[in-house]
């Protein structure tokens, strides 16, 4: 019995399963932790704009790749002061940078910047922090084009974090419909729907990604892309939920409540949608969950690739494009730092699909807390 299992408690004959299951998922100390990490990861990109130092597009030709920015906190003199930095120029040697000790550039909280809009919506250029021309404050170090790598880890979350939650609603609002109208029917509708499911299913899902990209053309926005990428990844991830969906809805379209609402003269599809696929969200839940680091992914390979999100809009994945060099990863190897987030957002997703799965288990309700053999 694993530590998870473990912790469970037997649920109080009135409990709702729904509060049992939050209450479990609580004590699941993985879970707790993908969760919490989960909602840092997704605060910063609702307010990437707030917390970076620059726009995703801002350069500064002379400082490209300069390393993670040293702050300092005594004076040339010896002298302790705020936190302040010094401007970087081009070392003696004709390699990398060295600092100016002639003039301090306190690093300063709440400055104006480079504007952007929270959330798409609400205009400010207000950062969390800066320094003064011609100073330039690099926490993780600059790229190729001397653009702040940080800054544009935080925009390129809001691509790469919000592309798997939207592509996931919409594969699982196919995914569940298409299941539950062949579970239902059966018959020929059955035979069609899953048909083509399986058909999609054959399909090596890269092969698939880059034959849809290679149909749209290329000088495309930043915006049409996103949603085209969107749209690429819903429309391979929603067969395999489908079928799932499918063999549940067989079982529940037999039960007492489902029989009651088509004596009462309910239509079919208030049938399928108001007390069937209810009783499928629990495992949905936890697909979703499960699912999301794989939409994650496949924007960062396309991105990687060259055929999704194109400069100088940031993501993930296309931040890792400027790795593929030996060179640059052994000179600057900061550029990297994306790949770390993406590590970290993924295993938090499965940290938190662990304990979801075990929390939402029916079998785990039983006294004791302990499945069923």
């Amino acid at each position: 019995m694993s530590g998870a299992e473990a912790r469970l408690q037997p649920a109080a004959p009135s409990e709702n399963p729904w509060a049992w299951a939050w209450r479990q998922l609580r004590r699941n100390r993985m879970a707790a932790a993908g969760g919490s990490l989960l909602g840092i990861l997704y605060f910063c990109a609702v307010f990437a704009g707030l917390l970076a130092p620059y726009g995703y597009d801002n350069q500064d030709r002379d400082t490209f790749y300069h390393p993670p920015t040293r702050i300092h906190v005594r004076s040339a003199e010896g002298g302790w002061q705020r936190p302040f930095v010094y401007r970087s120029v081009p070392s003696r040697t004709g390699r990398g940078y060295e600092p100016d000790t002639s003039k301090t550039y306190p690093i300063r909280l709440f400055v104006r910047g480079d504007g952007y809009k929270i959330l798409g919506l609400v205009p400010s250029s207000l950062h969390l922090f800066g320094v003064d021309e011609p100073a330039r404050i690099y926490p993780v170090g600059s790229d190729l084009y001397g653009r702040d790598v940080l800054s544009r880890i935080l925009y390129g979350s809001q691509i790469s974090l919000s592309i798997g939650l939207v592509g996931i609603t919409v594969t699982v609002v196919i995914g569940m419909l298409i299941g539950g109208l062949s579970g239902y029917y059966g018959g020929i509708v059955d035979n069609l729907l899953m048909r083509l499911s399986e058909l999609i299913m054959m399909i090596p899902g890269l092969f698939l990604i880059l034959a849809l990209r290679a149909a749209f053309p290329v000088d495309m926005s930043s915006t049409q892309m996103y949603l085209l990428l969107v749209f690429i990844l819903s429309f391979i991830g929603w067969a395999g939920l489908s079928r799932v969906i499918r063999g549940m809805v067989l079982s529940i379209r037999e039960r007492e409540f489902v029989t009651a609402a088509r004596a009462a003269g309910a239509s079919s599809l208030r049938i399928i949608v108001r007390h069937i696929l209810p009783n499928t969200l629990s495992y949905v839940i936890v697909a979703a969950t499960l699912y999301v680091p794989y939409y994650i992914l496949g924007e960062v390979v396309l991105s990687f690739l060259g055929v999704g999100i194109q400069e100088p809009q940031a993501s993930w994945g296309n931040m890792l494009n400027a790795g593929r060099s030996v060179r640059v990863l052994s000179d600057y190897p900061w550029v990297l730092i994306p790949g770390a987030f993406i590590f970290v957002a993924v295993l938090a997703y499965n940290f938190l699909g662990d304990g979801l799965r075990d929390a939402l288990d029916p079998r785990m309700r039983l006294r004791g807390g302990r499945p069923l053999a």
